[in-house]
């Protein structure tokens, strides 16, 4: 058996931020320190912050007045931040960089009364914090093409589209491309806005569907509610390679992984390297003879810089 390791690992420079923020803040100011939802999309992040005392919430109600608060790396929208202040929150923001610029695209266009179309999925905290940076009566949520159908503008009239940023790339290209062909005079943001890290672990799954194909299998360490994680298995298993998420080592059935040559093996972008280690060492003591084949790392050197904390 060999395991072929995606040339994508450990925490994405957005996800670093937000946890070096927690981190900071909790040596700076010690507890209770509340976040407002999690801080990323990772079961074991968020349960190791759980048990140093750090507290989740998902409504800014239940904070007592005058408490320290982290917005999560997902965002928040403008309402979110009025009721922070109204109860005199001492907040700090963990918001990825590369959402805050969607949220700014988001308030351009809407400032131009311009229908903005929100390429996301419903419900996910990102596409509702952003959601709050547009007029109501100009936002549109776009999940799947048929919502494209089911929209109710002018074809004639000038709308913009903004994106989730941890969407499949090819699938947003797809609904970029109907909604171009519905609406002639579709404008967007000067640069994509599913982020870096996104584009390079689909790529990298490209890669390994690759080598694992026809009888191989591709396994993805990340959590159950990591958009960008199920984002990656579903890529694998269009490219016709039977894929599996898990958020453990422990997770891991190891029969499944019987009579097949190639593994491979990626990550979301919230999740911590060591938990891929694990998941290597389970396989590579189950199955003495793997060899394991790894790949340069293109973000090793990519770093968001702090907020003052």
């Amino acid at each position: 058996m060999q395991i072929f390791l995606a040339r994508t690992q450990g925490f994405c420079a957005g996800v670093a931020r937000a946890i070096e923020i927690v981190e900071r803040a909790l040596k700076s100011y010690g507890t209770p320190l509340y976040v407002f939802h999690e801080i990323v999309h990772n079961t074991s992040v968020v349960n190791s912050f759980i048990s140093r005392g750090v507290i989740f919430v998902d409504n800014i109600t239940s904070v007592p007045e005058g408490s320290r608060i982290i917005f999560s790396a997902h965002g928040v929208s403008p309402a979110i931040l009025n009721e922070a202040s109204k109860k005199k929150l001492e907040t700090m923001d963990a918001t990825c960089p590369l959402v805050t610029k969607v949220h700014q695209e988001a308030v351009q266009f809407s400032n131009s009364n311009i229908d903005v179309i929100l390429i996301g999925h419903k419900g996910h905290e990102e596409v509702v914090g952003t959601s709050g940076y547009v007029k109501p009566e100009l936002l549109h949520i776009v999940s799947h093409a048929d919502d494209i159908a089911k929209l109710d503008i002018p074809p004639h009239k000038k709308v913009a589209f903004i994106t989730q940023t941890t969407l499949s790339v090819d699938d947003t290209r797809e609904l970029i491309l109907k909604l171009r062909a519905k609406f002639p005079r579709l404008t967007g943001p000067m640069r994509d806005d599913i982020c870096y890290a996104t584009q390079n672990r689909q790529d990298a799954i490209k890669e390994l569907a690759k080598i694992c194909a026809p009888d191989g299998m591709i396994i993805i360490c990340g959590s159950s509610n990591s958009s960008n994680s199920n984002r990656l298995r579903e890529k694998g298993e269009q490219l016709g390679v039977p894929s599996i998420i898990v958020d453990h080592a422990k997770d891991l059935d190891l029969n499944l992984l019987k009579n097949r040559n190639n593994i491979g093996i990626s990550s979301g972008a919230s999740v911590p390297r060591h938990l891929v280690d694990e998941i290597v060492n389970k396989i590579c003591t189950a199955f003495p003879d793997t060899k394991l084949n790894t790949f340069d790392n293109p973000e090793e050197n990519i770093i968001f810089p702090l907020p003052r904390i």
